[in-house]
């Protein structure tokens, strides 16, 4: 073609992305006992981050079980899929496992709060044990936050449910002495929690070391924002902590990390709100379900080894999400 240079192909250049060096590494932490125990951590760089470093343990999904009906606590389209065994926290697992493939479960003792049944620790310490004798995959108990009632139930707990290795939390810096000593008395493990925030998370687990709890037996719960605000605060700390740990060689941040989304998600009024009050948001299961699902991809791309989830549609998005990144 008149007017049309020809060029001359040169030598291909190769070129290699520049990576990340990264001096620390994430403390692996197994929880639950036999076949189905799971291994936590032990990655060598940012999340998913596989082609500067390794994943050897890919992060993992619980289901939540409350040890009440939740009634009109949780949402209608969370509520569904369990409608037959809410208020039965046996059969309420064993759904999950069985029915929706649950890794791991975590029981909530709702009864316990001071504000509500305030149940003894013991009825809670028997529910917790039943459950853990009616499931073959790591159990999780959590308490309600309140730093009093938890010590005591979550003791009991322990102590009951000697032999089962369970994951208590949350443990926090005014109740870390009474439930540390007993999740060292009988081979649990701890999740430690503190209020989004890097240097607290830290020192709780300075005081943990102190005590005489190992680091495998540490999982760290940095308090979870659900998708908008409060996600931009979770996902800033968590980065931050995997920076420190990572980069930083703090070797008190190379633990895992342990997110519990399914409450955080669902008592929001967008996930609350029926088809009829806010028709403007679209069709309420799809909506709830999405944003779990969104929540806790965010979070694993933070940093989350485990996250609690709530509804199965969520659980199921969020672990095709963690098959794909890590195939």
């Amino acid at each position: 073609m008149p007017g049309h240079r020809k060029y001359k192909e040169g030598p291909t250049l190769a070129f290699e992305i520049p990576k990340q060096i990264y001096s620390g590494a994430i403390k692996p932490v197994t929880i639950g006992k036999g076949a189905k125990a799971i291994t936590l951590g032990g990655e060598t760089s940012y999340p998913f981050y596989v082609f500067e470093g390794v994943m050897p343990n890919k992060p993992r999904v619980a289901m939540e079980v409350w040890d009440v009906n939740p009634g009109e606590d949780w949402a209608a389209p969370a509520l569904e899929p369990f409608k037959d065994v809410a208020g039965d926290p046996v059969a309420w697992a064993q759904k999950c496992v069985n029915e929706y493939g649950a890794e791991s479960v975590a029981l909530i003792l709702v009864s316990t709060d001071p504000n509500g049944q305030n149940a003894p620790a013991e009825e809670a310490a028997a529910t917790a044990k039943k459950v853990a004798a009616a499931i073959d995959v790591p159990l999780i108990v959590y308490g309600t936050s309140n730093v009093e009632k938890d010590a005591e139930v979550l003791r009991a707990v322990a102590e009951a449910c000697d032999g089962f290795q369970l994951t208590i939390g949350p443990v926090q810096d005014k109740n870390y002495k009474q439930i540390g000593a007993g999740a060292l008395a009988y081979n649990h493990t701890i999740v430690a929690n503190s209020p989004i925030d890097v240097n607290l998370a830290k020192q709780l687990n300075i005081l943990l070391g102190q005590l005489g709890v190992k680091d495998s037996h540490i999982l760290v719960d940095p308090t979870t924002g659900g998708l908008g605000y409060g996600m931009e605060y979770a996902y800033s700390v968590m980065e931050r902590d995997r920076m420190a740990a990572l980069t930083q060689e703090d070797d008190k941040l190379q633990l895992p990390i342990l997110n519990y989304v399914g409450q955080e998600v669902w008592k929001v009024k967008e996930c609350k709100q029926t088809n009829a009050e806010a028709p403007q948001l679209g069709d309420q299961t799809k909506r709830g379900i999405l944003m779990e699902a969104i929540t806790a991809v965010s979070l694993l791309l933070a940093g989350s080894d485990l996250l609690i989830l709530r509804h199965p549609e969520a659980v199921k998005l969020t672990k095709s999400m963690i098959q794909e990144l890590t195939a």
